[in-house]
């Protein structure tokens, strides 16, 4: 091996890739024409540790208010008071069947950024705490 000569690396430095909007692909939306207030809804909706909870069972599938609140060990008004809040956001979807109701996930990406999210925590977690250890967690499955 001669060391005067540079090595290639298997994968290019993350340095090198394209810096989109900054900080995330904006997908052609104009500078200044974001919809923050529509994202700090949305991130104001999963504020809550049940909230998550819920998003997380619903992310394994639709489910009726009976089953999220066995599942979570709350009573049936605050499971569903939390359930308004995510449907005010967006986030779940409703369809009532017959007497009662099934809540699904609006977009099933929000688990993926739930995914991402406790990734980012995670990591820095461990900065935090000098551990230094990488943190693996598949894609699309937060901690449950």
């Amino acid at each position: 091996m001669n060391l005067s000569e540079p090595v290639e690396p298997d994968e290019p430095d993350p340095a090198d890739r394209p810096v989109l909007g900054a900080l995330h692909d904006h997908d052609g939306v104009p500078a200044g024409a974001h919809a923050h207030a529509d994202v700090v809804r949305v991130l104001h909706a999963l504020a809550d540790p049940t909230r998550l909870s819920l998003v997380h069972l619903l992310a394994e599938r639709p489910r009726r208010v009976v089953e999220l609140t066995t599942a979570l060990g709350l009573a049936q008004s605050t499971v569903s008071a939390h359930l308004a809040t995510l449907r005010t956001a967006g986030l779940v979807d409703a369809t009532p069947e017959g007497r009662a109701t099934r809540y699904a996930l609006a977009d099933h990406e929000l688990d993926l950024l739930l995914g991402h999210a406790e990734r980012v925590v995670a990591r820095a977690r461990a900065a935090r705490d000098g551990d230094g250890g990488t943190v693996v967690v598949e894609a699309g499955q937060g901690a449950r």
